[in-house]
């Protein structure tokens, strides 16, 4: 074989590599917003209060902070690929739960495991994509994972609307929620086609398998030589050690809920309602759902060029500009018709800024060995603000339609002000010297 049909096909296994990862996004992004296009119809079936309500959205979200919070010691021991094979059968699963659930507590309870699947694929994924990206390349690629969550939210609005046009009744709430079932079994499948990381395979002292995954994926001679050298073995995950890492990956998930992204996306379609706009609530959620994949390309283009610290910083000023004018307009400060412009300048900079930073972030700031359970650290920090805001929501929103705007852009100055004193850049860092990186 020539070198180029070398190179071609070694660049062929790590984008098939990726892109199957990230795949994980795409489920991960239509199970949390379809939600929106059915908190109505799980409403009137099962009676719910507005508070119920806000329980029934949030149980996923709490099983995806169990997910995140107990993946990454099976992540570090049997790696990032085999588990999420688990992952990927629960998904199938919980999806046709959801659809035939029989009841009000069979349906929490599909969801809640759904939401395992979620939170621990939160963690594994964006793990092993940057374990097998190359450094020049790591914020692009894991960025991919977050363009396939953004993908999956429109994909799920876009869902939405097609099966709310069909006219199916009483049932049209089972097939928004089954339909995911079809790209959960590709996903399975597809996991079994991809090679383990090779820094999970040298940790773990498989060098030969190390080294043909790294022949496989192309990875150039400096790297690899860099990857063979690296310390070997188990360790724990330490306050006194990775103090930093653990710190910066709690802050960065923290604010990320906190800009109010998740909140929005799963009860849009009831914002909309209650501020009173002539287009249709579905209508202006795909809207809100294209432009949060525009700019999530664009954070994707500029992440590994003008660096991750950068874009929180612009997205921090812009999402704090953009929700005081959203909550105003809820006031009746401002006029109502404000409302969506507000919510697409806001995605203009939370999906290039936080939105794309935080799962690079949070995958690439711990040291190999200890990876997978740092990052469930800043993922389960993650879902566990976004289950407590998505229960609060309705009833802070049913009390005053703007104050929830208001507070989250108060957070989103702070955010501002803690990224320029305490964030280190880490923009082409290579994942073995990160630690050394950190303690500086």
């Amino acid at each position: 074989m020539s070198a180029h049909a070398e190179t071609t096909r070694s660049s062929t296994i790590l984008i098939a590599s990726v892109a199957t990862a990230a795949l994980s996004g795409l489920l991960f992004g239509f199970d949390t917003a379809v939600i929106a296009g059915v908190t109505g119809a799980l409403k009137a079936k099962f009676a719910l209060s507005e508070a119920w309500l806000g329980f029934t959205v949030s149980s996923a979200l709490w099983g995806t902070l169990i997910g995140a919070l107990f993946v990454g010691m099976p992540g570090d021991r049997y790696g990032s690929r085999n588990v999420l094979r688990m992952l990927a059968f629960l998904y199938v699963v919980t999806a046709l739960g959801c659809a035939l659930a029989w009841n009000w507590h069979s349906f929490l309870g599909f969801r809640f495991i759904n939401g395992i699947a979620i939170g621990g694929s939160s963690v594994l994924a964006p793990a092993y994509i940057a374990e097998l990206a190359p450094p020049a390349q790591r914020g692009k690629m894991v960025g991919g994972f977050q363009f396939a969550v953004i993908l999956g939210i429109l994909l799920a609005y876009v869902s939405n609307a097609v099966i709310g046009s069909l006219d199916l009744g009483d049932v049209e709430w089972r097939w928004k929620l089954g339909i995911v079932a079809a790209p959960s079994l590709v996903f399975f499948a597809l996991l079994f086609r991809i090679p383990n990381s090779p820094r999970w395979l040298l940790a773990k002292g498989r060098d030969v398998e190390a080294k043909q995954v790294l022949a496989l994926v192309g990875m150039s001679p400096d790297v690899a030589r860099a990857e063979l050298n690296a310390p070997k073995g188990e360790a724990s995950l330490s306050w006194s050690r990775h103090r930093k890492p653990i710190t910066l990956a709690f802050l960065v998930a923290m604010f990320n809920q906190f800009s109010g992204i998740n909140a929005f996306l799963y009860y849009l379609n009831d914002i909309f309602k209650a501020s009173g706009g002539s287009l249709s609530p579905d209508l202006q959620a795909v809207m809100i759902g294209v432009a949060n994949m525009v700019f999530t390309l664009l954070g994707m283009l500029l992440i590994d060029r003008i660096g991750r610290r950068t874009l929180l910083l612009w997205g921090s000023a812009g999402m704090t500009a953009a929700l005081t004018v959203g909550g105003l307009a809820l006031l009746g400060v401002l006029p109502n018709w404000l409302l969506l412009p507000s919510l697409i300048v806001f995605i203009m900079f939370f999906a290039p800024g936080s939105g794309a930073v935080i799962w690079v972030y949070i995958s690439e700031v711990f040291p190999q060995n200890v990876r997978a359970r740092g990052s469930s650290i800043g993922s389960s920090s993650h879902w566990g603000w976004n289950a407590a805001i998505a229960q609060v929501f309705p009833v802070a929103a049913a009390w005053s339609a703007g104050a929830p705007f208001l507070f989250f852009a108060a957070m989103m100055a702070v955010q501002f002000v803690t990224v320029f004193f305490y964030f280190p850049e880490t923009k082409g860092v290579p994942l073995e010297d990160m630690e050394a990186h950190m303690s500086r």
